[in-house]
């Protein structure tokens, strides 16, 4: 499958939230989307990523942008993630990891050497239109909502 680029129509999907609402990325056309693919609920770093988006949560809507994340977590997981650290924003579940793959955010990993398939932390930012507009991979969960944030303004 050919690697997502600046420019390509993001590919459509329909996935539930953490209510168990089928949300679609449809629904967001004339919104700037901030798409976040992350490993896992309740880690330290995919919980500081997450917080860090929600703390910014009003600044995003105050550039037309909606924020959404995608693991391979529960509904379930979602809902008890979204209420443990108050988080404002969208979660999406892709339990199946299609959509991972689907935008290149699940493949081969190293750590310590050792290679596996895994979640690679990955950003993508849609425009009004539903194209990319810009690409983060293999991202550092600290900070990085700020750096998004500021480069989106």
């Amino acid at each position: 499958m050919k690697e997502l680029q600046i420019g390509d129509k993001a590919p459509v999907f329909e996935l539930l939230n953490q209510d168990g609402v089928k949300i679609s990325l449809s629904d967001f056309l004339g919104k700037k989307i901030i798409l976040y693919f992350y490993p896992k609920d309740n880690t330290p770093g995919c919980t500081t990523q997450a917080c860090e988006f929600s703390q910014s949560y009003e600044d995003f809507l105050e550039q037309n942008t909606v924020i959404i994340g995608i693991s391979p977590d529960s509904v379930k997981s979602h809902e008890n993630f979204i209420k443990k650290y108050d988080l404002k924003h969208t979660l999406l579940s892709d339990s199946e990891k299609e959509i991972c793959k689907l935008y290149g955010a699940w493949g081969l990993k190293k750590n310590y050497g050792k290679e596996y398939e895994g979640l690679i932390r990955s950003t993508f930012v849609i425009d009004e239109n539903g194209k990319i507009s810009k690409i983060y991979k293999n991202v550092k969960a600290k900070d990085h909502a700020f750096k998004v944030l500021k480069e989106l303004c």
